[in-house]
């Protein structure tokens, strides 16, 4: 009696459509770091808060989910290693440590854990989309409220308020976004093969 074993072999992401090659991965991890330091520069200052709005944690997460966890990871420690040596491409033009560095480093761990649910297909599905995004923005508070919450001598309480509240709707708008635009790319490459 001969028992059949279902191999399973991770998905593709979108950045796998592309021809395979070391000079497309340093392509690919560059400009993901190039793309998050260009939409950090979309600021918009909060009130009460050292951390604006951007548009770096919508990049960060779209840049782990298309590139996939390894080159996702990859891209967001570049973007963070040069922003620590000086690149003033942080929110707002600023570089190093700031409050908000918490922030980016869970964007790290963020790209990551997208990238890798890509590869198991959440980036073909709206609904599927929805949680990956959840999840990630999830790490990303996790880890910058309360990094925030010790940088900037707040309470946990405080913290919450200046660092989590005021962006909820923001990034629910940006999920939203990655939900319709992820899936819709898929449909359109697979209609196209």
């Amino acid at each position: 009696m001969t028992t059949a074993v279902a191999q399973t072999t991770p998905r593709q992401v979108l950045a796998d459509l592309l021809p395979a090659s070391r000079v497309r991965d340093i392509a690919l991890v560059v400009g993901g770091a190039a793309l998050t330091g260009l939409a950090a520069q979309i600021a918009v200052p909060v009130p009460g808060s050292p951390v604006p709005v951007t548009g770096q944690t919508f990049a960060a997460l779209l840049v782990g989910t298309a590139l996939g966890a390894g080159r996702g990871l990859a891209s967001l420690a570049l973007y963070a290693i040069l922003g620590l040596a000086g690149l003033p491409w942080f929110a707002e033009g600023s570089s190093g440590a700031t409050a908000s560095f918490g922030y980016i480093l869970g964007m790290l761990l963020a790209a990551t854990a997208v990238g890798a649910l890509a590869r198991r297909g959440a980036d073909r599905s709206v609904v599927r989309m929805a949680g990956a995004m959840l999840l990630g923005e999830a790490i990303i508070y996790a880890i910058g409220v309360p990094y925030l919450a010790v940088v900037a001598d707040m309470t946990t309480a405080q913290a919450v308020a200046a660092g989590l509240t005021p962006f909820l709707i923001g990034d629910a708008l940006k999920a939203a976004l990655a939900m319709g635009v992820l899936p819709a790319v898929w449909k359109l490459v697979n209609r196209e093969s």
